[in-house]
């Protein structure tokens, strides 16, 4: 064996060599525009058909999300996405009126909804804290959050690390798959913003 051979380093085995850390996801979150809608439309009405997260039975069509598009930016409520670097829609998110009477004005419903594959990845929490910031900026002093009380745990969890605190259930108030499904209500204050009402 020749000298220089000694100072060569050794290759360990395979089970042996450190695994390698996982490349961080990569995604951006933007406004939504109508090009998005119809992938929207997809990730929305997979849980429709699939879950009893939401309550809707039927799927929604391309002109129904379009009209709730174009309603939402009317009110200047947020509709934002998360995107791959390829501008692959992940998931998105929005506010929405709580209820159409005048007082409600200042509530607003949340809704978010990520792609099958794009689950456990953060993008649920980056859509949630920007959606909060957006509502804040526009005025929005409550968000409600209406969870299923069935197969929705990791959304009830992901809500109350970001400040909403479980405020009301309501039981066997929604019939899905042949079951009785309940929710639970989650609430968040946001600060109030200058030259606002009480």
């Amino acid at each position: 064996m020749k000298p220089d051979e000694y100072l060569k380093p050794r290759k360990l085995p395979r089970h042996l060599q450190p695994t390698p850390a996982p490349e961080e996801f990569a995604f951006s979150i933007r406004d939504a525009v109508a090009a998005d809608l119809p992938a929207v439309r997809e990730i929305y009405n997979y849980y429709v058909t699939n879950s009893s997260v939401t309550f809707d039975e039927s799927t929604w069509t391309l002109k129904q999300f379009k009209e709730k598009f174009a309603h939402l930016t009317k009110l200047g409520l947020p509709f934002i996405v998360a995107v791959s670097p390829s501008n692959q829609v992940l998931g998105y998110a929005l506010l929405s009126q709580w209820r159409p009477k005048s007082a409600y004005r200042f509530t607003t419903e949340n809704s978010i909804y990520l792609g099958p594959s794009a689950s456990g990845k953060g993008i649920g929490r980056a859509l949630l804290t920007e959606l909060i910031a957006r509502g804040e900026a526009a005025g929005i002093r409550q968000i409600l959050a209406v969870i299923s009380d069935k197969g929705a745990e990791a959304s009830i969890a992901l809500h109350e690390k970001l400040g909403f605190v479980e405020v009301g259930r309501m039981g066997r108030v929604g019939f899905k798959f042949d079951r009785w499904l309940g929710t639970i209500i989650l609430q968040k204050e946001l600060p109030k913003p200058r030259k606002h009402p009480r």
